[in-house]
């Protein structure tokens, strides 16, 4: 659970003393957003956009595997933040590489399922992080902050309907897994990895390199 910052008073010596004793918590940040949502709950008022978004949740498996590691929700886009010792104690997923494999592979699913109308399909950003905080200014709720935590979000702008945008970060994290595991990359996920994008986003003061994935 993250540590609660909570002082009345804006100079005081024992927030300081804290703030200068985190530690951060190294791990992969994902933001999973649902495509055509909003504008289904305009057309649909009789509530089924309710039902297809129950099981796309339940359809996304990384939701079931960490189901403890959604730290927020906005309308329809989830952030999900999964840390280094946790993905490396997990049952299924162990690695950053079959992270990427389990998101790709439930995308891909979504997309030629053959029932159309139960499901809604998805744009995934992920990030490999290491300035992150696990802190929260509001009691009994789990947060991250950070600058890696601003950087994922930034990553969504260049999401869309059935891409994943990975950073470059991450995509040698995954790399470093291929060759530890000795797998062919020409028969696995990162095959169909793009070249190497640079993008000034605003409000960050050096270029951020990132990659990207379209499903068909």
């Amino acid at each position: 659970m993250a540590k609660f910052i909570h002082y009345k008073n804006p100079h005081s010596k024992e927030m300081l003393d804290e703030i200068n004793d985190l530690e951060t918590v190294p791990g992969v940040c994902i933001f999973i957003d649902l495509i055509n949502s909003t504008g289904d709950k305009f057309e649909n008022p009789d509530l089924s956009w309710i039902r297809k978004l129950n099981n796309t949740f339940n359809f996304i498996s990384i939701l079931n595997d960490f189901p403890d590691f959604v730290v927020k929700g906005i309308g329809d886009e989830l952030m999900l933040y999964l840390p280094d010792t946790d993905i490396k104690s997990g049952r299924s997923i162990t690695d950053y590489y079959s992270l990427l494999h389990e998101i790709y592979a439930t995308m891909d699913n979504l997309i030629h399922h053959p029932v159309k109308d139960i499901f809604y399909e998805c744009k995934v950003g992920i990030h490999y992080c290491t300035d992150v905080y696990n802190i929260s200014f509001f009691e009994g709720v789990n947060d991250y902050y950070g600058t890696d935590i601003d950087m994922s979000a930034r990553l969504m702008k260049k999401a869309q309907g059935n891409r994943i945008v990975l950073s470059e970060k991450f995509y040698e994290k995954a790399m470093e897994d291929i060759r530890k595991l000795k797998l062919d990359i020409t028969e696995s996920v990162l095959d169909q990895v793009s070249k190497t994008y640079i993008e000034d986003f605003k409000g960050v003061p050096m270029p951020f390199e990132f990659r990207m994935i379209d499903l068909k």
